[in-house]
């Protein structure tokens, strides 16, 4: 098994369920998207750069989806975490319910057309 989806599959409730999603909806909008295993955590690769990573942070208890080239994203900035970070933004989400698919989608495609 991939090292990525085992990590994913090892996480408990609700980061699992969340996680799984996710991946569902990157990889059914970027079917040629490559998912790895970096820094000890699952990532994507679109056109061989790293694109964006999933991390399930249960000390603050969301999961974080964070884009590599996220700081330049000018839809959906009320969503975006930035934090201190001067090129990564995160999308984060503490219950499935909070995934929003289309603010998701529309997220990642814009990031996609920086690569």
């Amino acid at each position: 098994m991939n090292p990525a989806e085992d990590y994913i599959l090892k996480q408990p409730e609700p980061y699992k369920s969340i996680l799984l999603q996710l991946q569902v909806l990157i990889e059914y909008t970027f079917p040629t998207m490559e998912l790895k295993y970096k820094y000890r955590i699952p990532f994507y690769y679109l056109n061989g750069k790293p694109f964006c990573f999933l991390n399930a942070s249960h000390k603050k208890q969301f999961v974080d989806i964070g884009i590599m080239e996220g700081q330049k994203i000018q839809i959906h900035q009320e969503y975006l975490v930035t934090e201190t970070r001067k090129r990564i933004a995160s999308l984060r989400y503490k219950t499935i319910e909070d995934i929003n698919d289309t603010v998701l989608i529309e997220v990642l495609k814009k990031a996609a057309s920086f690569y």
